[in-house]
This record gives structure tokens, C-alpha cells and sequence, in this order.
């Protein structure tokens, strides 16, 4: 173990992974977003804020090929390198651990004697498997600020143990052992205010396409979070997966979600620091749920429209979160658009999911919406366990109806750490054999059976509903007359791009 007798260049090198192309195939070229790393960002800020050198490193943006970020590494000559497993959304971090695992062992094969941990949504849910599978020193269990502080005071300190790290897997004797929890971090504006865009390369990052419909520049682009976590339940959510072992630690009650919120104050600190540092038009929210707090919504937006700021902002919300009011000043901020979950027409599949909302209030905050001028990216899941033929029809029968200006067209997928995934090994029922699988665009992409459907019968229908909904004339003659026609070209070029799936070729040579 490298302690405080060898020089170091710095503490801490926070790595993002790439995968975009692996992730989203020829989609991850141009059409995806490149999203600034948000959580190694916010604990960058924390870590430093205890007095520890820290810098990162986007091997995302920077397009590095697992070599380049361990020659990367040998030039930082780190305390710790920690690899940070997350993604666009709380569902993407699976999909990152194929580019996470070669990551790990191209820094083991360049340098013997670096010390690695894992941290991410992933890695939460499945600490143990982690540290069997991964060429990896460390995993972290829970969120990661306090484990990153606790373990860098230990590798300095020749005395010190690791038994005394909160919320750190590690190896001892080839036995693998795990610490007490840490907390979740409670003072969100003193301990951890902002992301340390300062150790980012802003100037990579672009936003979604249809973020920027109307041929708006993509670039420059920025991500934040205003709250951390979600009060729901749904069965396909992992969002949690971080912070379950942190509400143990904390004190909450077992079955409760912790929600954290940001100071507004705080929050617009940041957006100032976006667009007047880094020249940031384009802004998401991250948050997996925005619009749930009324009174943190609104300030956040009326401390944006004090400022004059003319922003172009996308966010989460549910549809029974929406309340009267609440959209005028949203689109007064510049929140343009709002991506709902609607997930599935079925009101037997979205209890069985339990998502808790009515049909009646889809259409309702689907209407409201549109008559505020905010644009939707409607969210629609098929292959939830209730689901059949049937069922997938009526919510893309609903989906065309409601014709949202976007849509993101899902496959159920049983993600480590939801209720989902537990209930999928308690059945028995397949999953996908490499972490890439996970990754709905992915050339090996395996979603869940359904009590009725085969997985396969799953994702041809969600592949043709994609193709469905955006060859539509409806939808186009919708595009056109808002966005202009660069824009439905721009979409009838995505339509191009058929996704090559395992699974179909499996089935042909199959018969």
C-alpha cells in the first residue's frame, strides 16, 4: 500500500469512464448527449473542501481509450484513483462497467501501485460482486464524499486502518470485508455546494439533440442537480441504490426514500457560474425529480428570471406533481422542456409497477403543458412484468395520441439495485450475461420477459414503436410547425439508423 513515506502529485483523480459508442452504438457519435460528470464534480468540491488535491479526469469527453487513461494516471500519480460509475440518468451506470472493468485493469497493468475504488450507483447495489469481479483496491457502498475523506486519511497515515473507513469494501488477506456505513451528507450548501467545473473541460460538452430542436447551437452545455433522491417507489427505479446504506447510517426509517434539497440560493450560484464563466445557454436539471417541491421550484425560477437569464432547460417531473401555477413560472425561468413518466397505458401495468398515477392525469398535464408552451419528452416503458401485445399497442396508441415532441422508447430492464432486480432472481427470470446488456441501445441488450412475452418479442415492439413515432406524419407535421424542417430532416436521419440487436439474429438463425 502506497502511504504517506512516497510523493504524490496529488490525493485524488476522479476518472469518468467512456462509452458512449460501446453504450448507444452509432447513436453515441453525434446524437447523444455529452454530459459533464455531475457526481465526480460535487464530490470534487467536498474533498477539496477538506483541504485534499483532487483533480479529474473526463475520459468521456476526452474520447480515451482505457490505455490513454492509465497513461493518464501515471502522469497524475495519485494517492487514490477513483473510477466514478455513474451516467446520464440514475439507469445508466450498469451499462458503463465494461468500459469501467478494461479502465481498472489498464491502470493495474501501467501502474502496480495505485490504489483504485469504484463509487457509483452501481457498485452500491452490488459492492461484493464488485470487488469479485473488478481488478479494483476499493468499492464504496453509499454515496461517496465521507468514504473518499475517511480512506485518503487512511492511505496517508502508515498507522491508520481501514476497518476505520465508513462505507469501504476492501480486501484483507484475500478476504474480502466491509466497513460500517456512511451517512449521507445532510448540509448539502456548506459541505458539498457545487460541481468544481473549474477541473472540467467544459468546452466538450454538447446536449441532447432534441434538447436543441430549432437548430439551436448544442454547445456549450451544462448539468446540475438541485435535490438529490426521490420520495416514490417505482419498481424499475434504482435511483436509491447510492443512498440506501447512507438513510441506515443517517437514522431514517426503514421503507422511507431520503430527499435532499439544494438552498435556491445555492443553486443559482451555479447557474451564474454556467453562464457567466462558461457561457451556458443549455441546462439539465438532473434531478430525478424537479418539480416536486413547490417552493424550492419556484424560487429556483424566480431567482433565474431575476437575473434576465435567456436559458433553454430541460427537467423531470410526474404528472401529479404539476401543480396549478406552477408551469407559467417554470416557462418564465426557461425551462422549456419537462420529461414526464408515463411509462404505459395500461392502468393494470402502471399499479403493478407502482408508478400511482391515473390516465386522466396523463392527458391532464400532457394538455396543461402544451397550453404553456413547454415541450415534453414523453418517457414510455414496454415489457413491464404485466404487460402483453396488448397492453405495448395501447401505450404506443397513447404515445401517438399524445405526440410529446420527444419520446424515449424503453425496454423494462431489471437494473441492479431496483425492486425489479430483486424480483427477477427471486424468479429466476433471465438477465442480461455482460453489464453492457443492461444499456437499452446496446448490440447485446437483454430486457426482461414478461409473465406473457419473450424478451425478444419486447424489444422488436419497442423498435418498431421508435420507428412508429418518428415516421409519423402527424408527428412530423407537428416537428415542422414548430421546430422547421432542418429539424424533421434531422429526425428522419435518426430513423435511419436501424440498432443491430443480438437478440434478433439469435432468433432468425434460431428460426
Amino acid at each position: 500500500m502506497k502511504l504517506s513515506g512516497e510523493k504524490h502529485g496529488i490525493d485524488l483523480l476522479l476518472i469518468n469512464p467512456g462509452s458512449r459508442l460501446e453504450v448507444y452504438q452509432d447513436l453515441g457519435s453525434s446524437l447523444a448527449a455529452i454530459e459533464p460528470p455531475v457526481w465526480a464534480g460535487l464530490m470534487a468540491t467536498y474533498v477539496r473542501n477538506q483541504g485534499f488535491s483532487v483533480a479529474i479526469l473526463d475520459a468521456n469527453a476526452d474520447d480515451l481509450a482505457p490505455v490513454e487513461v492509465a497513461q493518464r494516471v501515471e502522469a497524475a500519480n495519485p494517492l487514490l484513483a477513483a473510477v466514478v460509475v455513474y451516467g446520464h440518468h440514475p439507469s445508466a451506470s450498469t451499462q458503463n462497467m465494461p468500459s469501467v472493468g478494461r479502465i481498472c485493469r489498464a491502470i493495474r497493468a501501467r501502474n502496480q501501485g495505485v490504489k483504485t475504488l469504484l463509487v457509483g450507483g452501481h457498485v452500491a447495489a452490488l459492492p461484493r460482486l464488485t470487488m469479485e469481479q473488478e481488478d479494483v483496491d476499493f468499492v464504496c457502498d453509499g454515496e461517496g464524499p465521507y468514504t473518499f475523506t475517511d480512506l485518503l486519511s487512511a492511505l496517508r497515515d502508515v498507522g491508520c486502518s481501514l476497518e476505520n473507513v465508513r462505507g469501504l469494501w476492501y480486501r484483507d488477506n484475500g478476504e474480502i470485508r466491509n466497513t460500517i456505513p456512511a451517512p449521507l451528507i445532510m448540509d448539502l450548501d456548506t459541505e458539498m455546494p457545487r460541481v468544481a467545473w473549474d477541473l472540467l473541460p467544459m468546452e466538450k460538452y454538447r446536449a441532447h439533440n432534441w434538447h436543441c430542436f430549432g437548430n439551436l447551437p448544442r454547445s456549450p452545455y451544462g448539468s446540475l442537480y438541485t435535490t438529490l433522491g426521490c420520495p416514490f417507489h417505482c419498481s424499475f427505479c434504482c435511483i436509491q441504490a447510492p443512498f440506501k446504506k447512507g438513510e441506515e447510517a443517517s437514522g431514517m426509517r426503514r421503507g422511507l426514500n431520503s430527499y435532499r434539497l439544494w438552498n435556491p440560493d445555492s443553486v443559482i450560484a451555479q447557474i451564474d457560474i454556467l453562464v457567466n464563466r462558461y457561457g451556458v445557454r443549455n441546462i439539465k436539471f438532473a434531478d430525478e425529480l424537479f418539480v416536486l417541491n413547490r417552493q424550492h421550484v419556484e424560487r429556483v425560477c424566480n431567482l433565474i428570471v431575476e437575473r434576465g437569464y435567456d436559458l433553454n432547460i430541460w427537467a423531470y417531473a410526474r404528472v401529479d406533481t404539476l401543480k396549478d401555477g406552477m408551469l407559467e413560472t417554470l416557462r418564465k425561468a426557461g425551462i422549456r422542456w419537462l420529461a414526464l413518466g408515463i411509462e404505459a397505458a395500461s392502468e393494470r401495468v402502471r399499479d403493478d409497477s407502482r408508478k400511482g398515477i391515473t390516465r386522466d392525469k396523463i392527458y391532464r398535464a400532457v394538455h396543461r403543458i402544451k397550453d404553456q408552451g413547454i415541450y415534453i419528452i414523453g418517457n414510455f416503458i414496454f415489457g413491464l412484468p404485466e404487460d402483453d401485445l396488448q397492453t405495448m399497442q395501447e401505450t404506443l396508441d397513447l404515445a401517438l395520441e399524445l405526440n410529446c415532441e420527444f419520446a424515449n422508447f424503453y425496454c423494462a430492464m431489471a437494473y441492479p439495485g431496483s425492486q425489479l432486480y430483486e424480483t427477477a432472481l427471486r424468479n429466476g427470470w433471465p438477465l442480461p450475461s455482460s453489464w453492457s446488456g443492461y444499456s437499452q441501445h446496446a448490440y447485446d441488450t437483454l430486457p426482461l420477459k414478461t409473465k406473457y412475452l419473450d424478451a425478444a418479442v419486447v424489444l422488436r415492439f419497442r423498435d418498431d414503436a421508435f420507428h412508429t413515432y418518428y415516421t409519423s406524419e402527424r408527428y412530423l407535421g407537428m416537428i415542422r410547425k414548430k421546430f422547421g424542417p432542418e429539424t424533421v430532416e434531422a429526425i428522419q436521419k435518426m430513423t435511419e439508423k436501424r440498432l443491430r440487436r443480438k437478440l434478433f439474429e439469435e432468433s432468425d438463425e434460431n428460426g
